[in-house]
């Protein structure tokens, strides 16, 4: 099942999307949009090629619809959203990000999700001026980050950022970036670099020089670096700076094979378990 909106699908709060079951593709138009909404799951689903929609009337609630501008043409928008989780789905070409999240989301799990073939994957803060974005916190576990990325998984601004047990197997650029002094705990995961011996380190600041950035709190914790991979870390090294970027327990990354074989859309049946 194909399913091409003509403009964005603006969620509400305490709703689920749930593919399990059946093969549905959310495609080739505007995507998913969690503006000012809280509690919502989105599971199961195969989202790609999304456009740009807007400049027109859109429904935002059962009982009203009203002008949208041009959105960006991300796969899963969320604006100012709170307590959403993206898990098992498998995203790849959109217009702009795949997962975005700004203007002071925060409560947000990205998870058991199958990342290709795009450039600028995950962006979590709306911009460095942008101060609301200081509560944010995100938590990225199982992932996998396959073949044809490029940079941003994620790119984080202000918060507090968990990178859990994700297996990070292409990038071009670099893996996990950030600007204006996130708060990043990688724990974990396991990097395998590319080739270019130019694109080797997983991380990159942004925007900041070294006597800036050395304060800002990144480090990582149990990561598998692979074919040169190596992570700069930075910042005071205290376990109590982590606290609001630590969500779970981290397992070993030599089992981040095992723990992400599943990502993306479950190919499951009805009546049979997932």
């Amino acid at each position: 099942m194909v399913i091409q909106l003509k403009e964005e699908l603006i969620m509400n709060s305490y709703k689920t999307l749930d593919g399990r079951g059946v093969s549905v593709h959310i495609a080739n138009g505007p995507c998913i949009t969690i503006q000012y909404v809280s509690h919502v799951i989105i599971h199961g689903l195969n989202i790609h090629d999304c456009k740009q929609g807007g400049n027109a009337y859109v429904r935002d609630s059962p009982r009203h619809y009203g002008w949208r501008t041009v959105s960006d043409g991300d796969g899963v928008s969320i604006f100012g959203g709170s307590h959403v989780w993206v898990d098992h789905c498998s995203l790849s070409n959109c217009h702009d990000g795949l997962v975005d999240a700004i203007e002071g989301s925060t409560a947000i799990t990205i998870s058991n999700n199958y990342m290709t073939h795009h450039n600028k994957v995950m962006l979590l803060g709306h911009s460095d001026g942008y101060m609301a974005d200081k509560n944010m916190q995100v938590t990225i576990a199982f992932n996998h980050f396959g073949e044809g990325l490029i940079q941003r998984m994620p790119r984080c601004r202000h918060g507090y950022f968990h990178v859990v047990n994700n297996d990070y197997t292409h990038w071009e650029m670099y893996a996990i970036g950030g600007s204006a002094a996130p708060t990043i705990n990688s724990q974990g995961n396991r990097f395998l670099a590319p080739n270019d011996r130019f694109a080797k380190e997983v991380t990159k600041r942004e925007d900041a020089g070294e006597s800036q950035w050395k304060n800002w709190n990144w480090r990582s914790e149990g990561d598998l670096m692979l074919n040169g991979a190596y992570f700069t870390p930075s910042g005071v090294g205290a376990s109590s700076s982590y606290a609001k970027a630590s969500s779970l327990g981290a397992r070993p990354s030599s089992l981040v094979g095992t723990i992400t074989v599943s990502a993306g859309a479950l190919y499951c049946k009805k009546g049979s378990r997932c």
